[in-house]
C-alpha cells in the first residue's frame, strides 16, 4: 500500500488522523474522455476518440472499481476493443505488481513491474495514489482516467459505432434515478464498507456500520418487489451494487468488520445478486481466489500475519427466484 509524490513511491498506509479516525477516499486524478469522435467529455480534454486496440485497461481481479469496469467490458463486448492487463493480487511495499500468479495478465505495452511504473510514463511528477482501473491510450502512450464511475460510462456508449455490443446501461430516462441510487450505494456501501475496515477509532467505525446496513436493509426492501433496482432493466446501478455484494460475505463481514448480518440473510439480495452474476459474461470476470488472497495478504495492518480464512463456501450459480418479478411475470 503506497503512493506517489513528486514521481517517487513511498510505502504509507492511509493516515485518518486528521479526519478523526475516519478513512476518506483521495480524488482519482486522470480525468479525460474516450468518447465516440475524440470531441472533450464532462472533463479534461479532447483527442481520445474511439478506435478498436487504441485502448488498454489495467485492472486487479481483486478490486471492486476495477470489476465494474470488467463488467461493462464483457456486456458490451468490448473485449476485442479494449486489451487488457491484471496485476497480482498481493499489494505490498511496491503497490501492485505484475509479478507471476494464477490469473495475472503482465503489461504488454511497457513492460512494467510495478503498476506505479505505468503511472509515471503518464506524468513523471505525478502525486497520488495508485490505484486500478487504469485506462491507457496507446496512441498518445498515456493514461486518459483512473475513475472507475467515468470509465463504464465511457464503455457503455462510446464505443457503440466501434464495434461494441448493442445495450444501453445509463439510458436517458433513468438517469436521474440512477444518479441518486449510485450516491447512496456509494456512500454507504461501495465506499462505507472501505470507512468500515479502515476506521481507527470507535465511532468512525460505528458510524460507517450503522449506515451501511441502514442502506442494506433498505436494498432488501426494494427489491422485494422489483427484480432490478430500477425495475425490469439491468443498469449501472445495478453493476456498482453487484461487485461489493459479491465481496461482501467472502471478506467484507470479517475483515472490515461489517458483521451485523451477511448478505446470505437478506434473501432478495442474495437472489439478485445471484441474478446479477448468472448473467453471460458476468461469472467469468469475478476471481474469489485473487479477492480473498488480496484483501487478507496485502491489508498487513489489519491482518499482520497474512493467514486467509478457509471459508466462507458461497454458491454464486445456485438458483434464484427474481425472474418472478419481472412484469407480467
Amino acid at each position: 500500500m503506497g503512493l506517489l509524490v513528486n514521481g517517487i513511491w513511498r510505502d504509507q498506509w492511509y493516515d485518518t488522523t486528521a479526519e478523526g479516525g475516519h478513512f476518506v477516499r483521495p480524488r482519482t486524478i486522470f480525468r479525460n474522455w474516450v468518447t465516440r469522435d475524440g470531441t472533450a467529455g464532462p472533463t479534461g480534454a479532447a483527442g481520445f476518440a474511439a478506435a478498436p486496440g487504441r485502448y488498454h485497461l489495467y485492472v486487479s481481479l481483486a478490486c471492486p472499481w476495477a470489476h465494474r469496469t470488467l463488467i461493462l467490458r464483457a456486456l458490451k463486448g468490448l473485449q476485442h476493443l479494449v486489451s487488457l492487463s491484471v496485476v497480482h493480487w498481493r499489494m505490498l511495499d511496491r503497490g501492485w505488481t505484475f509479478e507471476d500468479g494464477p490469473g495475472v495478465v503482465p503489461d504488454p505495452l511497457l513492460g512494467a513491474e510495478f503498476l506505479y511504473q505505468v503511472y509515471l510514463a503518464a506524468d513523471r511528477s505525478y502525486t497520488g495514489r495508485v490505484t486500478t482501473p487504469v485506462l491507457w491510450d496507446k496512441l498518445n502512450r498515456t493514461i486518459v482516467n483512473n475513475e472507475s464511475s467515468e470509465i463504464i460510462r465511457m464503455f457503455n456508449a462510446a464505443f457503440d459505432d466501434a464495434g461494441a455490443r448493442p445495450g444501453d446501461y445509463y439510458p436517458v430516462d433513468l438517469r436521474e434515478e440512477i444518479d441518486a441510487l449510485n450516491q447512496r450505494i456509494y456512500e454507504t456501501l461501495n465506499d462505507g464498507v472501505y470507512r468500515a475496515g479502515f476506521a481507527t477509532t470507535q465511532a468512525a467505525y460505528e458510524d460507517a456500520v450503522g449506515t451501511l446496513f441502514e442502506t442494506l436493509d433498505w436494498l432488501e426492501a426494494r427489491l422485494a418487489r422489483r427484480r432490478y433496482l430500477c425495475g425490469d432493466r439491468v443498469t449501472e446501478a445495478d453493476i456498482r451494487l453487484l461487485v461489493t455484494l459479491l465481496r461482501f460475505d467472502l471478506v467484507y463481514f470479517s475483515h472490515f468488520k461489517c458483521n451485523a448480518r451477511r448478505i446470505a440473510d437478506y434473501p432478495n439480495l442474495s437472489g439478485y445478486a445471484r441474478d446479477l452474476y448468472q448473467m453471460p459474461g458476468v461469472a467469468a470476470t469475478f476471481d474469489a481466489g485473487h479477492v480473498k488472497r488480496h484483501y487478507y495478504e496485502s491489508h498487513r495492518t489489519l491482518n499482520p500475519s497474512g493467514v486467509v480464512p478457509v471459508g466462507p463456501a458461497i454458491d454464486f450459480d445456485r438458483p434464484h427466484d427474481r425472474a418472478r418479478l419481472a412484469q407480467g411475470g
